[in-house]
Protein backbone atom coordinates (compact mmCIF):
# COMPACT_ATOMS: atom_id res chain seq x y z
CA UNK A 1 0.00 0.00 0.00
CA UNK A 2 1.11 3.81 0.18
CA UNK A 3 -0.37 7.01 1.37
CA UNK A 4 -1.93 9.72 -0.75
CA UNK A 5 -1.01 9.13 -4.21
CA UNK A 6 -1.04 5.63 -5.92
CA UNK A 7 -1.49 4.09 -9.23
CA UNK A 8 -5.46 4.72 -8.64
CA UNK A 9 -5.07 8.98 -8.40
CA UNK A 10 -5.69 10.72 -11.29
CA UNK A 11 -3.80 14.14 -11.60
CA UNK A 12 -4.78 17.62 -13.65
CA UNK A 13 -1.13 20.21 -13.67
CA UNK A 14 -2.18 23.86 -13.28
CA UNK A 15 0.61 25.56 -15.47
CA UNK A 16 0.42 22.45 -17.58
CA UNK A 17 1.28 24.77 -20.79
CA UNK A 18 4.32 26.35 -18.78
CA UNK A 19 8.23 25.16 -19.32
CA UNK A 20 8.26 23.62 -15.98
CA UNK A 21 4.62 22.76 -15.67
CA UNK A 22 4.98 20.89 -19.06
CA UNK A 23 8.28 19.40 -18.35
CA UNK A 24 7.74 17.97 -14.91
CA UNK A 25 4.13 16.89 -16.34
CA UNK A 26 5.66 14.81 -18.78
CA UNK A 27 7.87 12.98 -15.97
CA UNK A 28 4.77 12.50 -14.23
CA UNK A 29 2.74 11.37 -17.03
CA UNK A 30 5.69 8.88 -18.45
CA UNK A 31 6.11 7.54 -14.66
CA UNK A 32 3.05 6.44 -14.11
CA UNK A 33 0.66 7.20 -16.78
CA UNK A 34 -1.90 9.51 -13.97
CA UNK A 35 -1.75 12.85 -15.38
CA UNK A 36 -5.29 13.65 -17.08
CA UNK A 37 -4.99 16.61 -17.88
CA UNK A 38 -4.22 20.01 -16.71
CA UNK A 39 -4.97 24.31 -16.66
CA UNK A 40 -4.25 27.42 -17.80
CA UNK A 41 -6.51 30.06 -18.36
CA UNK A 42 -7.33 31.46 -21.54
CA UNK A 43 -6.02 27.82 -23.04
CA UNK A 44 -8.87 25.83 -22.86
CA UNK A 45 -9.78 23.04 -25.97
CA UNK A 46 -6.27 22.85 -26.20
CA UNK A 47 -3.97 19.84 -25.68
CA UNK A 48 -1.03 19.51 -23.77
CA UNK A 49 2.24 17.14 -24.26
CA UNK A 50 2.93 14.15 -26.89
CA UNK A 51 0.04 12.40 -25.18
CA UNK A 52 -2.21 15.10 -26.17
CA UNK A 53 -3.48 15.71 -22.40
CA UNK A 54 -6.47 18.07 -22.70
CA UNK A 55 -6.20 21.42 -21.16
CA UNK A 56 -8.90 23.32 -19.05
CA UNK A 57 -9.58 26.63 -18.63
CA UNK A 58 -10.14 26.42 -14.70
CA UNK A 59 -10.04 23.36 -12.35
CA UNK A 60 -13.42 23.16 -11.76
CA UNK A 61 -13.67 21.95 -15.61
CA UNK A 62 -11.19 19.72 -15.05
CA UNK A 63 -12.14 17.82 -12.24
CA UNK A 64 -15.62 17.92 -14.09
CA UNK A 65 -14.06 16.45 -17.67
CA UNK A 66 -11.35 14.12 -15.82
CA UNK A 67 -12.82 12.70 -12.54
CA UNK A 68 -9.35 14.19 -11.01
CA UNK A 69 -8.68 14.02 -7.58
CA UNK A 70 -5.23 15.45 -7.60
CA UNK A 71 -3.55 18.62 -8.51
CA UNK A 72 -0.16 19.31 -8.92
CA UNK A 73 1.22 23.20 -9.15
CA UNK A 74 3.74 25.18 -11.04
CA UNK A 75 2.05 28.59 -11.17
CA UNK A 76 4.19 31.75 -10.84
CA UNK A 77 4.45 32.53 -7.12
CA UNK A 78 2.37 35.90 -7.18
CA UNK A 79 -0.74 33.62 -8.50
CA UNK A 80 0.06 30.32 -6.89
CA UNK A 81 -2.11 30.67 -3.42
CA UNK A 82 -5.47 31.81 -5.55
CA UNK A 83 -3.97 28.12 -7.36
CA UNK A 84 -4.34 26.29 -4.37
CA UNK A 85 -7.54 27.74 -3.21
CA UNK A 86 -9.22 26.89 -7.11
CA UNK A 87 -8.39 23.60 -6.73
CA UNK A 88 -9.59 22.92 -2.96
CA UNK A 89 -12.79 25.17 -4.06
CA UNK A 90 -13.42 22.51 -7.29
CA UNK A 91 -13.39 19.49 -5.06
CA UNK A 92 -9.38 18.36 -5.74
CA UNK A 93 -8.73 16.41 -2.61
CA UNK A 94 -4.67 16.31 -2.70
CA UNK A 95 -3.05 19.47 -3.63
CA UNK A 96 0.71 19.35 -4.25
CA UNK A 97 2.27 22.80 -4.50
CA UNK A 98 5.71 23.13 -6.15
CA UNK A 99 5.67 26.87 -6.20
CA UNK A 100 8.55 28.48 -4.22
CA UNK A 101 8.36 32.50 -3.10
CA UNK A 102 4.79 32.61 -1.97
CA UNK A 103 4.31 35.23 0.29
CA UNK A 104 3.70 34.20 3.85
CA UNK A 105 0.12 35.97 4.43
CA UNK A 106 -1.23 34.22 0.45
CA UNK A 107 -0.41 30.88 2.38
CA UNK A 108 -1.99 31.59 5.52
CA UNK A 109 -5.07 32.28 3.90
CA UNK A 110 -4.51 29.40 1.35
CA UNK A 111 -4.09 27.15 4.02
CA UNK A 112 -7.19 28.22 6.17
CA UNK A 113 -9.02 27.71 2.65
CA UNK A 114 -7.98 24.69 2.08
CA UNK A 115 -8.75 23.28 5.53
CA UNK A 116 -11.82 24.72 4.95
CA UNK A 117 -12.82 23.04 2.61
CA UNK A 118 -11.50 19.48 3.62
CA UNK A 119 -8.77 18.92 0.69
CA UNK A 120 -5.34 18.34 2.21
CA UNK A 121 -2.19 20.25 0.50
CA UNK A 122 1.35 19.61 0.47
CA UNK A 123 3.87 22.04 0.22
CA UNK A 124 4.57 24.65 -0.92
CA UNK A 125 8.08 25.03 -1.75
CA UNK A 126 8.53 21.46 -2.40
CA UNK A 127 9.43 18.43 -4.41
CA UNK A 128 6.13 16.84 -4.03
CA UNK A 129 5.19 13.00 -3.65
CA UNK A 130 6.38 9.71 -5.35
CA UNK A 131 4.81 6.66 -4.63
CA UNK A 132 7.19 3.85 -6.38
CA UNK A 133 6.19 2.34 -9.16
CA UNK A 134 2.55 3.48 -9.15
CA UNK A 135 2.62 7.60 -9.07
CA UNK A 136 4.42 10.63 -9.05
CA UNK A 137 2.99 13.70 -8.27
CA UNK A 138 5.98 16.74 -8.62
CA UNK A 139 9.81 16.85 -9.50
CA UNK A 140 11.15 13.82 -7.50
CA UNK A 141 13.55 11.72 -9.99
CA UNK A 142 11.51 8.93 -10.27
CA UNK A 143 14.48 6.08 -10.87
CA UNK A 144 16.17 6.68 -7.17
CA UNK A 145 13.38 5.08 -5.49
CA UNK A 146 12.62 1.40 -5.23
CA UNK A 147 8.84 -0.13 -4.01
CA UNK A 148 9.09 -1.18 0.21
CA UNK A 149 8.01 -0.42 3.02
CA UNK A 150 9.63 2.61 4.94
CA UNK A 151 7.73 6.24 4.88
CA UNK A 152 10.15 9.01 3.62
CA UNK A 153 8.68 12.78 5.24
CA UNK A 154 11.08 15.22 4.41
CA UNK A 155 11.16 18.84 4.84
CA UNK A 156 14.47 18.83 2.34
CA UNK A 157 14.27 17.69 -1.38
CA UNK A 158 17.93 16.66 -1.63
CA UNK A 159 18.02 15.01 1.44
CA UNK A 160 14.86 12.95 0.41
CA UNK A 161 16.13 11.59 -3.15
CA UNK A 162 19.27 10.68 -0.73
CA UNK A 163 17.61 9.08 1.93
CA UNK A 164 15.85 7.17 -0.72
CA UNK A 165 18.71 6.43 -2.80
CA UNK A 166 20.53 5.13 0.16
CA UNK A 167 17.53 2.98 1.35
CA UNK A 168 17.13 1.12 -2.06
CA UNK A 169 21.31 0.74 -1.85
CA UNK A 170 20.54 -1.18 1.58
CA UNK A 171 17.74 -3.27 0.52
CA UNK A 172 15.05 -0.96 1.63
CA UNK A 173 12.05 0.31 -0.38
CA UNK A 174 9.87 3.08 0.34
CA UNK A 175 6.17 3.05 0.66
CA UNK A 176 5.86 6.93 -0.26
CA UNK A 177 8.08 9.51 -0.47
CA UNK A 178 6.74 13.58 0.76
CA UNK A 179 8.69 16.38 0.44
CA UNK A 180 7.04 18.93 2.61
CA UNK A 181 8.90 21.76 2.07
CA UNK A 182 10.70 24.52 4.20
CA UNK A 183 8.82 27.50 4.48
CA UNK A 184 7.23 28.96 7.74
CA UNK A 185 3.67 27.62 6.28
CA UNK A 186 2.82 24.31 4.97
CA UNK A 187 -0.32 22.61 4.36
CA UNK A 188 0.67 18.89 6.04
CA UNK A 189 3.16 18.73 8.63
CA UNK A 190 4.91 15.77 9.96
CA UNK A 191 2.72 14.50 12.54
CA UNK A 192 -0.35 14.23 10.56
CA UNK A 193 1.91 12.11 7.86
CA UNK A 194 3.23 9.97 10.59
CA UNK A 195 -0.55 9.10 11.29
CA UNK A 196 -1.02 8.18 7.99
CA UNK A 197 1.88 6.08 7.43
CA UNK A 198 0.90 4.29 11.13
CA UNK A 199 -2.26 3.81 9.85
CA UNK A 200 -0.96 1.95 6.51
CA UNK A 201 -0.75 -1.77 7.17
CA UNK A 202 2.25 -1.97 4.54
CA UNK A 203 4.45 1.12 6.12
CA UNK A 204 6.88 -1.09 8.49
CA UNK A 205 8.72 2.12 9.50
CA UNK A 206 9.17 6.01 8.83
CA UNK A 207 12.39 8.36 8.15
CA UNK A 208 11.97 11.94 9.10
CA UNK A 209 14.09 14.42 7.71
CA UNK A 210 13.91 17.73 9.49
CA UNK A 211 15.91 20.98 9.61
CA UNK A 212 16.57 23.50 12.42
CA UNK A 213 13.83 26.56 13.05
CA UNK A 214 10.39 26.39 14.23
CA UNK A 215 8.40 23.77 16.63
CA UNK A 216 7.36 20.83 13.94
CA UNK A 217 9.67 18.09 14.65
CA UNK A 218 9.76 18.76 18.27
CA UNK A 219 5.25 18.01 18.11
CA UNK A 220 6.26 15.02 15.43
CA UNK A 221 8.76 13.60 18.05
CA UNK A 222 5.61 14.35 21.19
CA UNK A 223 3.41 12.00 18.38
CA UNK A 224 5.87 9.36 18.13
CA UNK A 225 6.37 8.94 22.24
CA UNK A 226 2.87 9.22 22.03
CA UNK A 227 1.10 7.57 19.19
CA UNK A 228 3.45 5.19 17.30
CA UNK A 229 4.05 1.46 17.48
CA UNK A 230 6.08 1.59 14.11
CA UNK A 231 10.13 2.23 14.33
CA UNK A 232 10.66 5.96 13.38
CA UNK A 233 14.12 7.27 12.51
CA UNK A 234 15.45 11.24 12.34
CA UNK A 235 17.85 13.42 11.13
CA UNK A 236 17.66 17.32 11.85
CA UNK A 237 20.26 19.09 9.04
CA UNK A 238 21.75 22.53 10.21
CA UNK A 239 23.89 21.34 12.79
CA UNK A 240 26.79 24.58 12.07
CA UNK A 241 23.61 26.91 11.45
CA UNK A 242 24.56 30.13 13.53
CA UNK A 243 21.62 31.49 15.37
CA UNK A 244 19.35 34.39 13.63
CA UNK A 245 20.54 33.71 10.33
CA UNK A 246 18.08 31.73 7.57
CA UNK A 247 19.78 28.47 5.67
CA UNK A 248 18.37 27.69 2.62
CA UNK A 249 14.34 27.14 3.41
CA UNK A 250 12.52 30.32 4.51
CA UNK A 251 11.80 28.39 7.63
CA UNK A 252 14.90 27.98 8.38
CA UNK A 253 16.23 30.07 11.08
CA UNK A 254 16.76 29.34 14.74
CA UNK A 255 14.45 31.51 17.13
CA UNK A 256 14.63 30.13 20.15
CA UNK A 257 16.70 27.88 21.71
CA UNK A 258 15.12 24.32 21.36
CA UNK A 259 15.21 25.21 17.55
CA UNK A 260 18.50 23.84 16.98
CA UNK A 261 19.47 20.74 15.43
CA UNK A 262 21.37 19.49 18.98
CA UNK A 263 18.13 20.52 21.14
CA UNK A 264 15.83 18.88 18.48
CA UNK A 265 18.23 15.95 18.00
CA UNK A 266 18.31 15.47 21.49
CA UNK A 267 14.18 15.59 22.29
CA UNK A 268 13.42 12.89 19.01
CA UNK A 269 15.74 10.82 21.07
CA UNK A 270 14.09 11.30 24.74
CA UNK A 271 10.92 10.43 22.44
CA UNK A 272 12.17 7.27 20.94
CA UNK A 273 13.19 8.02 17.42
CA UNK A 274 16.39 6.53 16.11
CA UNK A 275 18.75 9.87 15.29
CA UNK A 276 21.66 9.49 12.59
CA UNK A 277 24.21 11.77 13.26
CA UNK A 278 25.38 12.48 9.94
CA UNK A 279 22.80 11.81 6.55
CA UNK A 280 25.44 9.54 5.29
CA UNK A 281 24.12 7.50 8.13
CA UNK A 282 20.55 7.42 7.98
CA UNK A 283 20.47 4.13 5.01
CA UNK A 284 22.57 1.83 7.33
CA UNK A 285 20.58 3.02 10.60
CA UNK A 286 17.58 2.11 9.59
CA UNK A 287 18.87 -1.12 7.87
CA UNK A 288 20.64 -2.12 10.64
CA UNK A 289 17.77 -1.09 12.82
CA UNK A 290 15.25 -3.06 11.02
CA UNK A 291 17.89 -6.39 10.09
Amino acid sequence: MSILVDKDSRIIVQGITGSEGSFHATQCHEYGGNVVGGVTPGKGGETALDAGLPVFDSCHEARQGTGANVSLIFVPAPFAADAVMEAAAAGIELIACITEGIPVRDMLRATAFVKKNGARLIGPNCPGLLTPDEAKVGIMPGHIATKGSVGVISKSGTLTYEAAHQLAAAGLGQSTCIGIGGDPIIGTDMSELLALFEADDDTEAMLMIGEIGGQMEIHAAEYVRDHARKPVFGFIAGRTAPPGRRMGHAGAIISGADESAAAKMKVLRACGVHVAESPAEIGAMIADHLG
